[in-house]
C-alpha cells in the first residue's frame, strides 16, 4: 500500500515515460483536503526511506511473492539510493524467482531513472541483448531499458519481446507489481510491450488539429 502511494499518480501507465515514474507534480491539490498531494506521496516515500532497516531483510524471505513485492516498494524509497540500489543488485545475483527477477529489474530501473543514472541504459541493455540470461530477465531488462533510454527499439529487442516464445511469458509475470497495475486481467506484461514498441507519429504526419487547410 505504501509503494502504492508513492507512485499513484502513475499507476497503470505502461508507457516508456510512465512505468517507472514515481514523483506527483509538487502543485496539484487535492480539491477535498486542499493539501498539496505530493505531500502525501512524499510521505509514503519517506516511511519507505526511514525504515530501511526493517525492509531489507524481506529480499530474502522465502515467499518469492514477498521478495517481488520488496523490489517494488524499495524502488519507492526517496534516499540511500546507492545503499537500496546495491540491495537489489545483490539479491539480482542470486535469485531464482522469474516474477521477483523481473521486480528487481524494474526497481534497480526505477531507481536509475529517478536518479539520471547515465550508465543504467548500458547495464539494461547488456542484460537483454544477452541470449545466456534467463528470458525473464531479458523481458524485465528490455522494458527497463525501453523506460531508460530515449532512442528508438533496435530490431533485436522488438525481435525478442514479439518472439512466440516470449509471448508465452505474459501470464508467468502478470504478479509483477508494475505490470498488474497496468491491466489487471491478465495481459500486463503484453500491454506494456504493444505500447512501447508502438511506432510514434511524427507531427508532421499528424498535422495541426487547427489547420483547416487552404482557404478559397
Amino acid at each position: 500500500m505504501v509503494a502504492e502511494i508513492g507512485r499513484c499518480q502513475h499507476m497503470g501507465d505502461g508507457s516508456r515515460g510512465g512505468l517507472l515514474q514515481v514523483a506527483e507534480e509538487p502543485l496539484m491539490i487535492d480539491g477535498s483536503t486542499m493539501c498539496p498531494v505530493d505531500w502525501t506521496i512524499q510521505a509514503a516515500r519517506q516511511a519507505v526511506t526511514d525504515d530501511l532497516p526493517l525492509i531489507f531483510p524481506l529480499l530474502s524471505d522465502p515467499d518469492p511473492e514477498v521478495r517481488s513485492v520488496t523490489a517494488y516498494v524499495l524502488a519507492a524509497a526517496t534516499g540511500e539510493r546507492p545503499h537500496v540500489s546495491s540491495a537489489l543488485h545483490a539479491r539480482l545475483a542470486k535469485e531464482d524467482d522469474a516474477v521477483a527477477r523481473v521486480s528487481l529489474i524494474l526497481a534497480i530501473a526505477q531507481l536509475a531513472s529517478e536518479h539520471q543514472d547515465e550508465h543504467a541504459p548500458k547495464w539494461a541493455r547488456d542484460l537483454w541483448s544477452d541470449p545466456g540470461r534467463p528470458p525473464e530477465v531479458r523481458i524485465g531488462a528490455g522494458l527497463a531499458w525501453l523506460c531508460l533510454a530515449t532512442d528508438p527499439a533496435p530490431d533485436e529487442l522488438r525481435a525478442f519481446l514479439d518472439d512466440p516464445d516470449t509471448r508465452q511469458y505474459d501470464g508467468l509475470l502478470q504478479p509483477v507489481p508494475w505490470l498488474t497495475w497496468v491491466d489487471r486481467t491478465g495481459v500486463g506484461l503484453r500491454s506494456c510491450i504493444d505500447d512501447m514498441l508502438k511506432p510514434s507519429i511524427p507531427a508532421t504526419v499528424l498535422g495541426d488539429p487547427w489547420d483547416e487547410g487552404p482557404s478559397d
